[in-house]
């Protein structure tokens, strides 16, 4: 078989649930519809041990297939890269990553695998890490499965990818929700200027207005009004307060649909909640 032909599977792992579509490819590609499992977090292991057991469990036809997986950005941890004239090399640029995640985590960074967004020395980037524990797990489930282990993203990063070009504004606000967590960013004339990666931990409204409310007084200029562009697919009826200051702007746009693979709002994320405040 032609490896330009081999079916594909997509994947989205998170703290409770694991969710996954595969197509086929050739002269006539075919989605399937989407598989989404619950799981139970195992006690005493890491956030992921659950979700990635059950991807084995249920993946166990997926021999000589490309698996590309994004994971849930409870995983993941976040700094922006202020831009930077005098770095231009990739060295430079990782080293700069490595000094920016040590700044802001300490000596956790150690157990952690980087990953740098493109970099541009008049507008930074951003730096995601990931537990190098979950790398290597991630690596052994894929050969276990006689998979080719594609892609790995951040769900964060994943889903800034497919609308960027969207996001419009001399100061913009991005928002991804999820079943127990928000990421927020700003770019301020196109340079990033931070991200946040914060629990949820009571309701989602009255979490997310404070956080922007924040950022915006720690951005240095806070308007009367500002808009934001937001990603809450598991939060459907998401709305803020009329008057305070705020406009969604919702994602995704008609013309630019969400990947299959991402989680939605048609199961009930309740039992994910104990989970996910572990994060």
């Amino acid at each position: 078989m032609s490896l330009l032909w081999r079916d594909r599977i997509q994947v989205f792992l998170a703290p409770g649930r694991i969710d996954w579509v595969r197509a086929t490819r050739g002269f006539k590609p075919v989605q399937a519809a989407k598989v989404t499992v619950l799981c139970e977090p195992v006690q005493g292991a890491p956030l992921w041990r659950a979700a990635l057991q059950q991807l084995e469990k249920h993946l166990v036809d997926a021999s000589g297939t490309e698996l590309a997986l994004t994971l849930s950005n409870h995983f993941v941890r976040y700094v922006t890269l202020p831009p930077q004239a005098e770095i231009m090399t990739p060295e430079e640029v990782n080293a700069y990553a490595a000094f920016r995640m040590r700044e802001v985590y300490a000596e956790r960074v150690d157990a952690w695998v980087l990953s740098i967004s493109a970099w541009n020395p008049l507008t930074g980037a951003v730096c995601a890490a990931i537990p190098r524990a979950l790398m290597t797990e991630l690596e052994k489930t894929a050969a276990r499965l006689n998979c080719t282990l594609k892609e790995i993203e951040p769900y964060f990063a994943s889903v800034y990818d497919c609308w960027q070009k969207l996001l419009n504004g001399d100061k913009t606000y991005f928002v991804v929700v999820e079943a127990g967590r928000m990421c927020i960013s700003i770019q301020i004339d196109g340079v990033w200027h931070s991200i946040r990666n914060q629990r949820i931990v009571h309701g989602v409204a009255d979490e997310l207005l404070a956080a922007l409310d924040q950022e915006a007084v720690l951005s240095g200029n806070k308007a009367a009004f500002e808009q934001v562009f937001l990603f809450a697919p598991q939060h459907p009826d998401l709305t803020l307060p009329q008057n305070c200051g705020w406009l969604i702007v919702p994602l995704p746009a008609e013309r630019i649909p969400a990947p299959a693979h991402y989680p939605s709002a048609q199961i009930d994320d309740s039992r994910l909640k104990h989970a996910a405040l572990e994060a």
